[in-house]
């Protein structure tokens, strides 16, 4: 990966010699800040950088790579979309790429978010789906929450949701992070943790 390093005085010495080297805008550089031991002669700063295009093809690459390596030729989609890229895969293989309750797509993310985080030295958000499975099963995941959390008020009895990855239990918390009438709490263990959605209390 074609990280580069550059020092300054301060980090935003660094920032101007990176976009120079690079010839890019700050915003169109990932940037991370290395940490340095300073003594009183000795006051610097110290980042590395890359171009947020540079890396995505990076990421593209290396998913691709992993996905020859079981087989399956494939194609991606790279897209923003809300100041996040996404990374679909389009390939017939969908049920593989997918897995059960689409932990295949999971651990793809996981290992590409550590060669990620190993080079880059801090997190870089994207996501990684297979024919829009992601996408849409966050259309059915947000139904599931507002109808659950209808119920829920109305009877005031829990309700168990079916078990779900990290991503997923996020979606259904933040879709009902500003209840007024029900709260969310994650309740087991992986791979049968799970969300409760929970009557809130009137005080």
């Amino acid at each position: 990966m074609n990280i580069q390093t550059f020092t300054g005085k301060t980090k935003e010495e660094a920032v101007i010699k990176a976009m120079e080297a690079l010839n890019a805008k700050e915003d169109e550089l990932v940037i991370t800040e290395k940490e340095i031991k300073k003594t009183l002669f000795n006051k610097k700063a110290e980042i590395v950088a890359i171009t947020r295009t540079e890396l995505n093809k990076e990421i593209k690459d290396y998913i691709l790579k992993i996905v020859k390596d079981m087989g399956i030729n494939a194609k991606i989609e790279a897209k923003s979309k809300e100041d996040t890229m996404v990374f679909n895969l389009i390939a017939p293989e969908t049920p593989i790429l997918i897995g059960k309750n689409g932990r295949t797509i999971e651990a793809l993310q996981h290992i590409t978010n550590q060669m990620v985080n190993t080079n880059l030295g801090s997190y870089y958000r994207f996501i990684i789906d297979v024919n829009d499975y992601k996408a849409k099963r966050r259309i059915r995941l947000e139904k599931t929450a507002k109808y659950t959390a209808k119920e829920v008020a109305k009877t005031k009895v829990e309700a168990h949701l079916e078990p779900m990855n990290s991503y997923e239990r996020r979606i259904i918390h933040n879709i009902l992070t500003n209840s007024k009438d029900v709260i969310t709490e994650s309740e087991g263990e992986e791979p049968n943790r799970h969300v409760v959605v929970k009557p809130k209390e009137i005080k």
